[in-house]
């Protein structure tokens, strides 16, 4: 099967059957998913979703934020992964942002990439969600997923694959299709046992096929 074939088959699956795909992060503006996203590295949303409501409440804008001390910080994203760096890194950035920034999230990867703990992927998912640019924020499940049904062929680090998916996705379809991916993995495609009888594009799947050549 060609690869843009595949494609075809696979997004128009996702189109009409994962049409309300969203964000699983608790957010109200640009503000709230930022922290939200940066605070989910290596950490699950549900857990972020229990911490967030606490953290928001104490720092509701960016500019309280910024004046936050690191134990005030601390002590409400405790229970999640790497808390000193994170605590510290949300501290920073909306320094920045106030800084720099009057105060407003920056619309483009560029400028959020200058902010303390915002790395591409971060950055990718803010101007997605938010700003509905086509820019693809690629995690280990997309990373995953991505090769084994055969979007991508080795693929050696996310930017490889980041840039094979805005090359063969429209533009239209790059801020959801991050999404459809994503929870494709997160539910469907699990790493060490994909649940292949309830997955429905295995027809366009190369790794469902490798499975029957066997």
């Amino acid at each position: 099967m060609r690869t843009a074939e595949r494609y075809e088959h696979i997004l128009q699956w996702f189109r009409e059957n994962a049409v309300t795909a969203e964000s699983e992060l608790h957010y109200n503006n640009p503000y709230e998913l930022l922290v939200a996203v940066m605070l989910s590295a290596q950490c699950t949303d549900k857990r972020v979703n229990q911490v967030t409501p606490a953290l928001f409440s104490a720092f509701p804008t960016v500019e309280k934020l910024a004046r936050a001390g690191f134990d005030d910080v601390f002590e409400f994203v405790k229970s999640v992964s790497y808390p000193r760096s994170k605590a510290e890194h949300l501290i920073q950035m909306a320094q920045r942002v106030v800084a720099v920034y009057n105060g407003l999230i920056p619309d483009n990867i560029e400028d959020l990439q200058t902010l303390a703990g915002v790395g591409r992927k971060t950055a990718n998912v803010v101007c997605a969600v938010i700003w509905n640019q086509p820019t693809m924020a690629v995690d280990t499940h997309i990373f995953r997923v991505s090769e084994r049904l055969g979007l991508t062929t080795h693929s050696k680090t996310p930017r490889q694959t980041e840039d094979t998916l805005v090359k063969y996705i429209h533009k239209a379809d790059i801020p959801k299709a991050h999404h459809w991916l994503l929870l494709h993995g997160r539910y469907v495609c699990l790493a060490r046992k994909p649940q292949c009888e309830k997955c429905g594009i295995k027809p366009w799947c190369r790794y469902y096929e490798q499975q029957i050549e066997k």
